[in-house]
């Protein structure tokens, strides 16, 4: 399962919920017919429930949706702090150079150097852009924003991305 995002909480009173999305473009996600719930973002499929999508929009930053059969308020605050999963094969494809979150993490991240800086271990949003957590095996933490002067290539089959960082940075 690709975890896309968790329900933080009730919006209004005729069963809709606030999303808080992980990545870009959650708007894609609204052609999906059904999400996927789970409490436990590192469950097996298995333990994941399709729930159909009746509605979604975006709503300030974030996003609002409907499922089908929750009508009402009290039947949305059942649904917070679920997360939202999709199995990737019924997940919008990529454009070239995109790349979901769940693709990135566990990536080893090496500069330009050879060295090694860790694995990424967990993505930020921070505003203007995304930023990678990578931790090496000491746990030494960086945090290095994922934009196109830092980020020189990510190569999903070799599980590596490449960067313009120094190790003492």
């Amino acid at each position: 399962m690709v975890v896309l995002g968790r329900i933080t909480a009730p919006f209004g009173v005729r069963g809709w919920v606030k999303i808080q999305f992980y990545g870009d473009d959650p708007q894609a996600w609204a052609k999906m017919p059904r999400w996927w719930l789970g409490v436990d973002e590192q469950a097996a499929e298995a333990a994941w429930q399709a729930k159909p999508l009746a509605e979604c929009r975006p709503h300030g930053k974030g996003l609002v949706a409907r499922f089908d059969g929750f009508e009402d308020c009290n039947a949305a605050e059942k649904l917070v702090g679920f997360y939202i999963g999709a199995p990737r094969e019924a997940l919008p494809k990529t454009a070239e150079n995109e790349y979901y979150w769940a693709d990135l993490i566990g990536l080893e991240v090496v500069n330009l150097a050879g060295e090694r800086l860790g694995r990424v271990a967990e993505l930020v949003r921070a505003g203007a852009h995304e930023v990678l957590d990578v931790r090496d095996e000491d746990g030494h933490q960086r945090l290095l924003p994922f934009v196109a002067a830092v980020i020189e290539e990510v190569d999903l089959a070799a599980s590596r991305i490449r960067v313009a960082w120094e190790r003492d940075w």
